[in-house]
């Protein structure tokens, strides 16, 4: 009897949950583009407080916002002001005595925005990025950088008494004038590039020239037109021939260390990219991390060296480690990409080694945290948080809410973190809790996408098939609301990009992401974790090598001939799609069957050795394929989607950015071209002024998804508002 009445409860309690889901109203096109993303999470070294931006859309100046915003836990409910208005200010760095907030800028300084700027015809249409300092107390934000090179990295020294940036070596007006003179309008590529310096400027004196001429720093330009344009007071303590990506200031004051890149940020020597330290000057002289002296200015010395591309650094807290990740390549010997692992490297020894080596997983991102370190990783289609005390210790699971942990921040004298975290019902908010093992208890400190959680949100959950070959294969499936686990219906196959990537359980809603708006109009979105995917061990990515796209098209394909086994997936209304290599493998499958009614595709190439030429990360493509178009020849032919272009009769949608090099859009007009001339429906929409990601115009994202929505209404099937 009891059972019967527990069973009652149960079911009155679903039916009450199913009923109050179905009294929220779906989520429209207009609410969707109007969601709040976050970058540049930051905790107060004391933990009582968190800095972080917000990108938005605004429509009326058609950019993207970003704006800086300061939470205080100085009551019950908290504090949230916005810090910043401009709608250009992003990557905020607290001081280390918690008195400032640094942070990057492009706004227009007060002579810009009378049209008084007395810059030369060399300049940008657009201001550089220059370093702004603002208090968490209140006050206006102000410069204290200037010039017309872009500010790359900064970090504060750890006594907050200095700010070492980087930018271009810059030029004065006689050296612009010069080269202009011989040159005109043509461009140099390659040879016109120049490196970087590291300059380092003294609080007390930026703060003086600020107490004197509020918001006049740009006034203060030197009349010699032989001084470069540099920032008053500002010492250059080191040049390189690259360009500096990332810096950061030892936890014990003595040692700067940064990452370098290539000059035009293009991928294609990985031996630009490498950790260097930098030795700081202290009581007037030079103190290296071994804790030698040198009356002379430091010299950068290298530490890796190796063929992999070092991301995310940060000094570990015994001030003699470096951990970082690899976006790609491997540190351990030939060119190769692994999933993101998490490593640190020694700045005595130079030894380089890899923590949690038993971890199949992907590091999404990490923290120094006391000796050890906290991180957040992916297994399958979860990003939970884990610890570790040492390089040979196991990841630590952190009990928390399934769903998705990224964006660590941890404090120098705080056990707090904030993070960011969502599911596919949970939409995306920023978190503060009280250590790493108190995620239970952790608490929202936003409500920016509010709005999410009175809409009908699609349910989703993992799905698993077998491919050709016997390998298991995850993906996510998620369903229209109101019709979780139903059968037989309308299915859209959504690809992810990377490849080096994964899809799981978290909240997006951008153009990229729009698997739940894509639901909400009445499809099943099936979003297979392919082999060449994070998350499931390094084997499984890199048996996508030599075979592109073929290997885990049969992948896709399988995944798809399941679904519809099992009958949740309707075989008559069949669609297909993706982004980046989400494009390139939509590209690749609408010539391999026609089982497809329609596609949806963007930024994705047809052919690979024009793609190998004009991609800005020609590394990773030499390296998919087996080699060099030279070295691969009959390769780059088998699996490209244009040699076989005569076999798709799939209705097809193209998107490209009309200034994108990492998939050239010429790859967008030739598979246009090719469909046009077999007389496939077929359309193609040029995004002018983006590149590979639509970051320019919000009204871009927005037109796109909305057409793409069409698309797949008119040729698949699904009647438009199901």
């Amino acid at each position: 009897m009891q059972i019967r009445k527990t069973f009652v409860v149960l079911s009155m309690l679903s039916c009450a949950l199913t009923l109050a889901a179905q009294n929220k109203p779906k989520l429209t096109l207009d609410e969707f583009f109007n969601s709040v993303d976050f970058k540049g999470i930051e905790i107060s070294p004391d933990g009582n407080s968190v800095v972080f931006g917000t990108e938005r859309a605004d429509w009326d100046q058609q950019i993207f916002r970003s704006d800086l915003w300061l939470y205080h836990d100085d009551s019950k409910a908290g504090n949230l002001i916005q810090l910043t208005q401009s709608g250009h200010d992003s990557d905020p760095k607290w001081s280390p005595d918690g008195r400032w907030i640094a942070f990057l800028s492009e706004r227009k300084t007060s002579s810009e925005k009378s049209g008084d700027s007395d810059s030369d015809a060399d300049s940008k249409d657009e201001p550089a990025s220059q370093i702004y300092l603002i208090s968490p107390n209140g006050g206006e934000a102000f410069p204290v950088t200037q010039g017309e090179e872009d500010v790359h990295a900064f970090s504060w020294s750890q006594n907050s008494q200095a700010i070492y940036f980087a930018t271009r070596q810059p030029w004065s007006k006689s050296q612009k004038d010069d080269y202009k003179k011989e040159w005109k309008d043509v461009v140099q590529y390659r040879t016109a590039e120049r490196g970087d310096a590291i300059f380092a400027l003294d609080l007390s004196t930026a703060l003086a020239r600020h107490a004197a001429a509020p918001a006049k720093l740009d006034a203060s330009k030197s009349d010699d037109d032989k001084e470069p344009d540099l920032t008053p007071g500002a010492i250059k303590i080191a040049e390189m021939p690259l360009r500096v990506d990332h810096l950061l200031a030892s936890p014990d004051g003595f040692t700067l260390a940064f990452v370098t890149n290539a000059i035009n940020q293009r991928q294609e020597k990985i031996e630009d990219v490498e950790i260097y330290t930098l030795a700081l000057l202290v009581s007037r002289r030079v103190v290296d991390s071994h804790g030698n002296t040198d009356p002379d200015r430091p010299y950068p010395i290298r530490l890796t060296q190796n063929q992999a591309a070092e991301v995310r650094p940060r000094f570990a807290n015994d001030s003699r480690h470096i951990f970082f990740s690899v976006e790609v390549g491997d540190v351990s010997g030939p060119y190769r990409d692994l999933q993101p692992h998490l490593y640190w490297v020694d700045t005595f020894s130079k030894k380089v080694e890899q923590w949690a080596k038993d971890f199949t997983g992907q590091i999404v991102s990490f923290e120094p945290y006391a000796n050890g370190v906290v991180v957040t990783a992916r297994l399958g289609t979860e990003v939970q948080m884990y610890t570790a005390a040492n390089p040979t210790d196991s990841l630590h699971p952190v009990a928390g809410q399934k769903g998705t942990y990224e964006d660590l921040s941890t404090g120098s004298h705080t056990q707090r973190v904030a993070f960011q975290y969502s599911s596919l019902t949970t939409p995306t908010e920023v978190y503060l809790a009280d250590g790493p093992n108190a995620l239970a208890t952790a608490r929202a400190i936003t409500s920016f996408n509010k709005l999410f959680t009175e809409r009908d949100l699609p349910q989703g959950k993992p799905y698993q098939w077998k491919a050709d070959d016997g390998t298991t294969v995850e993906g996510m499936l998620i369903y229209p609301p109101g019709k979780f686990e139903a059968k037989h219906l309308p299915m859209f196959t959504f690809i992810h990009g990377g490849p080096a990537d994964a899809d799981g359980n978290h909240f997006a809603a951008d153009w990229y992401q729009w698997a739940g708006l894509a639901a909400t109009n009445g499809w099943l979105v099936f979003e297979p974790n392919y082999r060449g995917s994070t998350g499931y061990g390094d084997k499984f990515l890199e048996q996508i090598v030599p075979q592109i796209v073929s290997r885990p098209g049969k992948d896709i394909l399988a995944g798809v001939d399941a679904l519809v086994k099992d009958g949740i997936a309707d075989p008559d209304r069949l669609t297909i799609g993706g982004y980046s290599y989400g494009g390139y493998m939509t590209n690749w499958l609408i010539t391999q069957t026609t089982r497809f009614k329609a596609a949806v595709t963007g930024a994705g190439a047809v052919e690979h050795i024009g793609n190998w030429g004009n991609d800005d990360t020609t590394m990773d493509d030499a390296y998919f394929l087996g080699g060099r178009p030279w070295e691969a020849q009959q390769r780059y032919h088998d699996e490209a989607a244009i040699f076989q272009i005569d076999k798709v009769r799939t209705p097809t949608h193209m998107v490209a950015g009309a200034d994108d090099i990492r998939v050239a859009v010429l790859e967008d007009y030739l598979l246009e071209h090719a469909l046009y001339s077999l007389g496939i429906p077929n359309k193609l929409l040029i995004f002018p002024g983006e590149g590979h990601g639509l970051g320019k115009n919000p009204w871009h994202g927005k037109i796109k998804v909305r057409e793409e929505l069409k698309w797949l209404q008119k040729y698949g099937g699904v009647p438009a508002g199901n």
